[in-house]
């Protein structure tokens, strides 16, 4: 537990802000891991259009950094292209 008063508020902040942030991280995962599971080049390309909406969103709300979401958006798009 926090000794100084702001520190306390702070905490409480980041308690805050963990929770909010959660549902929306949760959603990029199970966007990610649907483009991974998918099998016929078809299907996944609608699953990344999908994934990278849900990293966009992300990155808008503040919960991803825009170099992070690029990253990803740009690792998934290597994953389609080496498919059959």
């Amino acid at each position: 537990m926090a000794n100084i008063k702001s520190a306390a508020k702070r905490a409480e902040i980041a308690r805050k802000n963990a929770l909010r942030n959660a549902p929306v991280k949760t959603s990029v995962r199970t966007s990610i891991r649907k483009f991974i599971e998918t099998v016929s080049k078809e299907d996944a390309a609608l699953e990344l259009k999908k994934a990278v909406v849900a990293i966009d969103k992300a990155v808008s709300k503040g919960v991803l950094h825009k170099n992070a979401a690029a990253r990803k958006k740009s690792r998934l798009t290597k994953r389609l292209n080496r498919m059959s």
